[in-house]
């Protein structure tokens, strides 16, 4: 299994243009004193996050079988898969964990999706979509291993740079590897990419030492969506042939960045979307007085929502 190319992302780019939502970008001096950040809202992306770029590339490119399609999410996958397959006419059957959050799993419920909340971590999730896979011969889209979703979360850097991304290095929040790889994938080492992850679930950074994808103990605040227990391996090796830079953030670093984002941008979003902020925040990552930031907002789906 290889990553994708830059020819297949820009044909998967191509491919969902009619269905997903071209993103803004904008630029603030409020969130770091003495410097411009570039922000690209992905969490205005339709189900609120990047994911719906991998469901509807693998989507488009697969012969779908009548028993349709499974997931397994900490939550966005699985609406992105849901809505995606609502969309193009297919049956979705989607298992979540119970910590997916009120949020997420009614935003999954009122896609008409088949959803089975299931007690544990995505682990647990998996293993159920895995079984119903193998009893009903439906296809499985992984939230984050799979040369299509790696490729249709690179459409959003190709995207990014096509509105003129000006920045140096780009900090990127991982949970399982799907959106950064895909990032990895188009950009080729044209830019610095900084991964960033939560002290509690370490999933990179702990691959990156032992010098393989290892399982970890995941938790904190972010784990709904950055609690991958083991690292995709297409992400793993293209991290390791980068030799990307890791940095770690503390679940009060991540709090407090996602409330500067509502106060300064007035952006509400979840853990995750607001994890490669906080890495500017709490100093984890200490940018050169003139190196240029970006930083990618990924999700909005906190628990609770704003209407739950």
């Amino acid at each position: 299994m290889q990553p994708p190319n830059s020819d297949e992302i820009a044909a998967a780019g191509d491919r969902i243009k009619p269905y997903v939502h071209r993103t803004p970008v904008i630029e603030s001096h409020a969130l770091i004193e003495g410097r411009t950040i570039e922000l690209k809202l992905e969490n205005t992306q339709l189900t609120g996050s990047f994911k719906v770029r991998g469901a509807f590339n693998t989507l488009l490119s697969s012969d779908v079988p009548d028993a349709g399609v499974v997931a397994a999410s900490g939550g966005n996958h699985g609406a992105a898969v849901a809505y995606a397959a609502r969309v193009l006419g297919h049956k979705a059957t989607i298992y979540v964990p119970e910590m997916a959050g009120a949020s997420k799993i009614n935003l999954i419920r009122e896609t008409g999706a088949d959803l089975h909340v299931v007690p544990g971590q995505y682990s647990d999730a998996l293993a159920k979509a895995q079984a119903f896979e193998a009893d009903t011969g439906a296809m499985q889209i992984h939230a984050y291993d799979a040369p299509g979703t790696l490729a249709g979360q690179g459409t959003l850097m190709r995207e990014w740079e096509a509105q003129y991304l000006a920045s140096d290095t780009v900090l990127i929040a991982v949970g399982g590897g799907g959106l950064i790889g895909g990032a990895l994938s188009w950009l080729e080492g044209r830019r610095n990419v900084v991964a960033v992850e939560p002290i509690l679930a370490p999933t990179l950074h702990a691959a990156l030492e032992a010098g393989a994808p290892v399982d970890v103990e995941v938790g904190g605040f972010a784990a709904n969506a950055l609690g991958a227990r083991r690292i995709g391996s297409l992400c793993f090796d293209l991290a390791q042939k980068e030799a990307i830079e890791m940095v770690l953030v503390s679940d009060e670093a991540i709090a407090n960045a996602q409330q500067l984002l509502w106060k300064t941008c007035r952006q509400w979003v979840e853990p995750a979307g607001a994890a490669g902020l906080a890495a500017l925040m709490s100093g984890a990552y200490q940018p050169a007085r003139s190196e240029r930031v970006a930083v990618l907002v990924c999700g909005a789906n906190p628990a609770p929502g704003p209407f739950d």
